[in-house]
């Protein structure tokens, strides 16, 4: 079993001492493993975290970023800005940043591809409300999310991105998808992949499981044939609980 990827997203949440006594609480507690952990914190704790992470296996992303370089985009920070003080990976397009903030595909696509341009590591949110499931649209809208996401990226680059299916149903509501359903609606991006990228490109792309994940189904979760790790939410924010989540296996 490849490794997985497991993020959390501390969405508005953590001041600078809590985040610097949370990485001191997770890190003993994820230094054995073998899974990649990332925290995406707010931007005025990227710093107090990434100073406290230093010497640890804990990386550290940011939760959004704009896709010009500069400018008069009061309240902006571009991936310049974070690749300068060293952070890896970034979050674009969650469901929260299209509902309430007006993002768009395309304004996912233009994301990804500045984050690129500078190293950073995108992690892409895609996923379907609760009416578009119950109308069984699950595969095509999450399928087209993640094509449009992609378009004009080399498939080094889509090789690359990280995917996080998120089912907006799910999250922070306590439901979530089951292991089946997940695993079959990551197969489906995954198979959307294989079709634009090729076989071997789709087989290195990470997808991840997000919505309600935490430690009494991380395990049964992680284990579907397609799912590549978790993007975890209110569960990220005890590092107990998000330890548990990342030693899954044990």
């Amino acid at each position: 079993m490849k490794k997985k990827v497991i993020a959390g997203n501390w969405k508005m949440n953590m001041l600078p001492n809590e985040a610097i006594k949370f990485i001191e609480e997770l890190a003993p507690l994820v230094k054995d493993t073998e899974n990649e952990v990332i925290l995406c914190v707010p931007y005025t704790d990227l710093f107090y975290a990434l100073l406290t992470a230093q010497g640890t296996n804990i990386k550290i992303g940011a939760q959004n970023m704009h896709f010009e370089e500069k400018g008069a985009y009061t309240g902006e920070v571009s991936a310049e800005m974070l690749k300068s003080i060293n952070v890896e990976y970034v979050i674009i397009g969650h469901s929260e940043r299209r509902q309430y903030f007006a993002e768009t595909d395309e304004t996912v696509n233009k994301k990804i591809k500045a984050a690129f341009k500078v190293g950073l590591k995108p992690i892409v949110c895609v996923g379907e409300t609760l009416e578009q499931r119950e109308a069984g649209e699950t595969v095509a809208i999450i399928t087209k999310q993640t094509e449009l996401a992609l378009e004009g990226l080399t498939e080094n680059q889509v090789q690359n991105t990280i995917i996080a299916y998120e089912p907006i149903w799910a999250i922070g509501t306590g439901k979530t998808a089951t292991k089946e359903d997940a695993n079959e609606s990551i197969r489906a991006i995954r198979e959307k992949i294989v079709e634009k990228y090729g076989q071997m490109v789709a087989k290195g792309v990470i997808i991840q499981y997000g919505g309600s994940v935490k430690s009494s189904n991380a395990k049964e979760l992680f284990e579907m044939s397609d799912i590549d790790g978790g993007l975890v939410g209110g569960a990220s924010l005890n590092a107990e609980e998000f330890g548990k989540i990342v030693n899954f296996e044990r």
